[in-house]
C-alpha cells in the first residue's frame, strides 16, 4: 500500500509488463458489470431494516473471523477484539459500549502488521477506500481518526445497507437461511420490491445432524412451520418439501449444506426408519449421523430434480476445534480447520442415482485443494450434474484463486464452474472481493493469451463468463437491469 493509501491501478495484476497489458484490456470489459453473490451470509435483518450498520468494530471485526483469528493466534485475547463471552453476551437493544469498541478497534489497527500479505489485509484495506473513500493507512497512530472517520459515515443514509446494493450494482444476493426460519424479514423485502434481489437459500443443516444437541428442538420446530408432525422419515422428508416450496415462493433458487464430509449412502427404508427412531429417543451414535445425513443428501439431491432448486454441497471443515473457544465464546470464532475429503467414493451413491440426470444442478465446494485436479475436475468434467463452486473460505485469495484456475480448467474447462461467489458475511466487504476476483481473472486469462493458449477475444469472453455469467447459469438466474458499479 502506498504511503497516502491509495490502491495502485494495477493492484493483483500480473508484473511482466506485456502480460498486464493484456490483463488491464481484459479488466476494462469486466470491472463495470453488476456484481452477482449467489452464495453468502449477509444476515437477511440487515437489508431488511436498512439501520445504519452500528459500530466500525461491528462492521469491520466483530463478526470477521479471518480478522479476530490472527490477533488470537498472536496471543491477544478475543475480548480485546470485541468479542464476548457466552456469559457476557449482548442483551437484545443494549446500546454498543463506545470505549470497549474504541479500544478493541485501536488493539485491531495497532497490529494491522500481522495482516500483510493477506487476503484479509487486501479487503479491509481496499473496502475502507471503495466503500467508505478512507485512503489512510490503518495503524495505531491512525487508530482514532480512521474509526471517527468510518462512523460519522456509517450514521450517513447514504450509506445504509440497501444504498450499498444500489451504488455497487449488487444485481442479486443470496442470504442462507435455516429450513426453520420463518422468512418473515424475505416477505418483508418482496413488499419493499426487493424480493427479486434479496433471495432466501435454503439450509436444513440443523435438520439432518441427528447426533447434535440441537436436533431435537429444530426437529420440533421444522414440523411447526411445516404444519405437519414429523414422527417418521417419510414425514421429515415431506416436511422439507413444503419448506423448499415456502423458500421458492420467495425467490429461493438454492439449498445449501455444510456437511462435514461428502459422504452419500441409500439406506432401505426399514434401516433409515430405525437410525431415525435411534435418533428420536435420543440414542443415535456417530455412524447412525453419518449415514443418515449421507442418506438424506441422496433425498436432497432428488427433491432438487423435482423443483429445481441448486444443490450447494460444502464439505471439508472440522469446525469448532478448540474446545476453550467453543465453550466460553460458541461457535464460528475462528477454530474451523480444513480436512481432507474424499469426493471421488463419497459422492458415489449419490451420482449412481443422480448424477446423469441434467435437471440436477450440484455445485460443489472444498477446502482440501488436494482434490482440485485429481477428483473435483474430472467429476465435473464427466457428470451433467455437477459443477465446480469457487475457492472458498481459506483459498478465496488472489493466489488461491490462480491455483484454483490452474488445476480445474484443463479438465473441467470453464463451461463446468459456477463462477463466483463471495460467501461473505459482510455487505460491504462484497464489492472488495468480486474485484480480487475479477482482477485475478484478468490477470490469469492474460497469462493464456501472450502464450497463445487462447485468442484475445476468447479471452474476454472467458472473462465475463467467469465475472458474472457462469454465475447467473449455474444458478438460475435471470440478468437483471441493474447498473454496474458506481
Amino acid at each position: 500500500m502506498s504511503p497516502a493509501g491509495g490502491t495502485p491501478p494495477d493492484w493483483l495484476l500480473p508484473p511482466d509488463p506485456g502480460t498486464r497489458r493484456v490483463a488491464r484490456k481484459l479488466l476494462a470489459g469486466i470491472e463495470g458489470l453488476p456484481i452477482v453473490s449467489p452464495h453468502g451470509h449477509v444476515p437477511v435483518g440487515l437489508l431488511a431494516d436498512d439501520a445504519a450498520f452500528g459500530t466500525p468494530v461491528d462492521l469491520f471485526l466483530r463478526p470477521d473471523h479471518y480478522a479476530f483469528r490472527m490477533l488470537y493466534s498472536q496471543g491477544i485475547p478475543l475480548e480485546a477484539a470485541g468479542l464476548r463471552p457466552r456469559d457476557r453476551a449482548a442483551v437484545p437493544g443494549e446500546p454498543p459500549d463506545p470505549d470497549a469498541d474504541r479500544a478493541a478497534w485501536r488493539t485491531f489497527a495497532a497490529n494491522q502488521h500481522l495482516f500483510r500479505g493477506t487476503p484479509t489485509g487486501a479487503w479491509l484495506r481496499r473496502t475502507m477506500e471503495l466503500v467508505f473513500g478512507i485512503r489512510t493507512t490503518l495503524d495505531a497512530s491512525t487508530a482514532d481518526a480512521v474509526y471517527d472517520a468510518l462512523a460519522e459515515r456509517i450514521a450517513d443514509p447514504a450509506y445504509r445497507p440497501r444504498r450499498i446494493l444500489e451504488r455497487f450494482g449488487i444485481e442479486v444476493i443470496c442470504t442462507t437461511d435455516e429450513a426453520t426460519d420463518t422468512l418473515d424479514e424475505h416477505r418483508l423485502l418482496h413488499l419493499d420490491g426487493l424480493g427479486g434481489r434479496v433471495r432466501p437459500t435454503f439450509r436444513p443443516d440443523a435438520v439432518m445432524e441427528i447426533a447434535a444437541p440441537g436436533w431435537r428442538a429444530a426437529l420440533e420446530t421444522l414440523a411447526a412451520r411445516a404444519g405437519i408432525g414429523i414422527g417418521s422419515v417419510a414425514e421429515l422428508l415431506e416436511a422439507l418439501r413444503i419448506r423448499r416450496a415456502a423458500f421458492r415462493a420467495l425467490g429461493a433458487v438454492a439449498t445449501d449444506h455444510a456437511a462435514a464430509t461428502p459422504w452419500t449412502e441409500v439406506l432401505a427404508a426399514p434401516e433409515a426408519e430405525a437410525i431415525f427412531r435411534r435418533a428420536l429417543r435420543g440414542a443415535a451414535s456417530e455412524d447412525d449421523a453419518r449415514r443418515f445425513r449421507g442418506h438424506l443428501l441422496v433425498e436432497m439431491a432428488g427433491m432438487s430434480v423435482e423443483d429445481g432448486l441448486v444443490m450447494q454441497l460444502h464439505p471439508g471443515s472440522f469446525r469448532n476445534h478448540n474446545p476453550t473457544i467453543f465453550d466460553r465464546f460458541g461457535p464460528d470464532k475462528g477454530a474451523d480447520i480444513p480436512v481432507a475429503v474424499d469426493f471421488t467414493h463419497g459422492l458415489r451413491a449419490l451420482l449412481d442415482r443422480h448424477g446423469n440426470d441434467p435437471r440436477l444442478r450440484l455445485i460443489l465446494f472444498t477446502l482440501d485443494e488436494t482434490t482440485y485436479a485429481r477428483e473435483l475436475a474430472p467429476l465435473a468434467g464427466h457428470y451433467p450434474a455437477l459443477r465446480l463452486g469457487p475457492p472458498w473460505w481459506f483459498h478465496d485469495s488472489p493466489r488461491g484463486i490462480e491455483r484454483y484456475l490452474d488445476r480445474v480448467t484443463e479438465t473441467a474447462g470453464i463451461a463446468n464452474l459456477a463462477g463466483f461467489n463471495d460467501d461473505s458475511r459482510s455487505l460491504v466487504a462484497i464489492p472488495a472481493r468480486h474485484e480480487v476476483w475479477r482482477r485475478s481473472v484478468a490477470g490469469w486469462l492474460a497469462g493464456l493469451v501472450v502464450r497463445h493458449v487462447v485468442r484475445d477475444e476468447e479471452a474476454h469472453e472467458m472473462a465475463r463468463d467467469l465475472a458474472v455469467d457462469l454465475a447467473r447459469s449455474a444458478y438460475g438466474l435471470p440478468e437483471g437491469s441493474v447498473p454496474g458499479a458506481a
